[in-house]
């Protein structure tokens, strides 16, 4: 009898060990089946996570991870290869383990997913993959309405659709606006732009009645996996991080910009496996600056991420949020300690000051940004370790990186405090803003922090018309970080004179805008 009670003791415990664990392969998938093939090829030294540890497949292509009651397995995509994806063109990497399911919130959340499988197998699929590549990203879409998603579909996503030489895309964030029923037409919408898509967890896309901070991403995550995850491309690994704490844990209510200690282990154990000479890149939502005496993000976590950064000599993060667009760098006083400034770009928006404004051409609100970037979306060029921004300004010419303010007219050799303003939409402190009138000397600009006049302009020509305009007034101006000025000369001959203004970015790429304006003979009163 006793014998037969230490069986079941030895049964019981390898019953209880097998539920307590996942273990499966990372396989080539070369017939794209989705299921593993006697013959098909198993990948060594491949990353696999359950949210927080991450292991490696041994020789035989075989991993192993502990696993919980709530947890998503996700294999890291290794350089060299594609992931799968659905006929959405979301990327199939991950398998959710939620026995239960969701608890019951007013989006449906989770499906109950049953027990996890006895073995859990990863495909990738067989691809070429060059070190010099473009991502295309969009900041906050954000429709709170389906008339927001038609404007979004049509002023954005049209202008996209079908584009080539792209490996993949990435949204930064508040797909949608508060209401997670439109994440399915959302994805009906990206689907048009005909790449795999990413997409990064926004604090509009959460479940705002969830108790609990780790259940506040449900919906999202049944509509597009894991809110914390990895891949690589080329020389390049990118970090995808949910970075909204709900509730705020310093009061209970609202949020706040930070990270779990799973999520910033999950950064430590992924990065162990990361070759240092690779660029890396981490995503997420809320920008880890702060404006003026701001408390937008936990310090304590920006700095835990700087230091796991910190022996990765390029690194680069990304976010949106704010509606405008910024490029941030951190120094020592600010906790990187690294050699060079840390970058930050604060990509604009897609949705621009959350669709406002007077209608365009197209039918769809202009939606400037209360900095005066219009909306549009940003390209990164990645060319081995190293990359460069760009942003293009939807349904203008990718030529069209400035907006130019400058009087009509002036009165001639009269002296005016009115000025010429460039609003440079990449730029940033210490970048060189040049101007010149009639082909004559360059002249350097000079950098403020102010409004830019030019969005002033649209704003009160709302306060000011004496009937009502199609569309809706947009937000008031805040101050632009990267705005130039330079004196408009009135000691000219009577006619109309041509600025040209002459921009040179941080990666020294060169960018030009012209506009003119008249000189008339000054009216006296009587």
């Amino acid at each position: 009898m006793k014998k037969l009670l230490i069986i079941a003791g030895i049964a019981f415990s390898c019953q209880l060990t097998a539920q307590q664990t996942v273990k499966g392969y990372v396989y080539v998938d070369a017939n794209g089946n989705g299921k593993k093939d006697r013959k098909e090829e198993v990948l060594s030294n491949v990353s696999v996570t359950n949210g927080e540890q991450v292991v490696q497949t041994n020789d035989k292509g075989m991993y192993e991870l502990s696993l919980g009651d709530e947890n998503i397995i996700a294999v890291i995509k290794p350089t060299g290869y594609a992931l799968p994806v659905d006929d959405l063109n979301i990327p199939q990497f991950f398998r959710i383990h939620r026995p239960a399911g969701s608890p019951q919130l007013k989006f449906k959340g989770i499906a109950p997913t049953g027990k996890a499988p006895r073995k859990l197998d990863f495909a990738v699929l067989p691809a070429e993959e060059n070190e010099k590549f473009t991502a295309l990203i969009f900041g906050d879409p954000q429709p709170y309405t389906m008339q927001d998603m038609d404007w979004f579909e049509k002023g954005i996503v049209s202008e996209v659709e079908g584009i080539q030489d792209i490996p993949f895309g990435m949204s930064l964030g508040d797909i949608v606006g508060n209401n997670l029923d439109l994440h399915a037409p959302y994805k009906k919408v990206m689907k048009k732009i005909g790449i795999p898509w990413f997409n990064v967890m926004g604090n509009h896309d959460m479940d705002f009645d969830a108790k609990d901070e780790k259940d506040s991403d449900d919906s999202f995550t049944a509509h597009f996996g894991p809110s914390n995850y990895a891949f690589n491309y080329g020389k390049v690994h990118f970090i995808v991080l949910d970075d909204i704490l709900y509730p705020d844990p310093r009061d209970h209510e609202g949020y706040w910009g930070g990270f779990r200690e799973d999520q910033l282990n999950f950064v430590e154990n992924d990065l162990r496996f990361v070759p240092k000479d690779y660029l890396v890149v981490v995503s997420y939502h809320i920008p880890l600056s702060e404006e003026g005496d701001g408390d937008s993000f936990r310090d304590e976590d920006r700095q835990r991420l700087f230091d796991l950064l910190l022996p990765f000599e390029h690194n680069l993060t990304l976010s949106a949020h704010t509606h405008i667009q910024r490029q941030d760098f951190f120094g020592e006083s600010q906790g990187w300690k690294g050699k060079k400034p840390h970058h930050e770009y604060n990509v604009g928006t897609t949705s621009g000051d959350w669709y406002s404004g007077k209608l365009g051409p197209d039918g769809t609100p202009i939606a400037v940004m209360r900095d005066g970037t219009p909306k549009g979306y940003a390209f990164i060029h990645f060319n081995g370790n190293e990359y460069m921004t760009d942003y293009k300004v939807a349904g203008k010419p990718k030529e069209f990186q400035m907006e130019i303010f400058a009087p009509k007219v002036v009165a001639q050799g009269r002296p005016t405090k009115a000025g010429i303003f460039t609003n440079f939409f990449m730029g940033t402190e210490g970048d060189e803003v040049f101007y010149r009138v009639d082909g004559g000397e360059w002249k350097k600009m000079s950098y403020m922090e102010e409004p830019d006049p030019s969005y002033v302009a649209l704003v009160y020509e709302w306060d000011l018309a004496d009937k009502m305009m199609p569309g809706r007034r947009s937000s008031n101006p805040i101050n632009c970080e990267h705005l130039w000025r330079g004196n408009i000369p009135t000691k000219l001959e009577l006619g109309e004179h041509t600025i040209e203004i002459k921009a040179t970015d941080q990666y020294g790429q060169t960018y030009t805008g012209k506009r003119t304006y008249k000189i008339e003979e000054s009216i006296t009163g009587n």
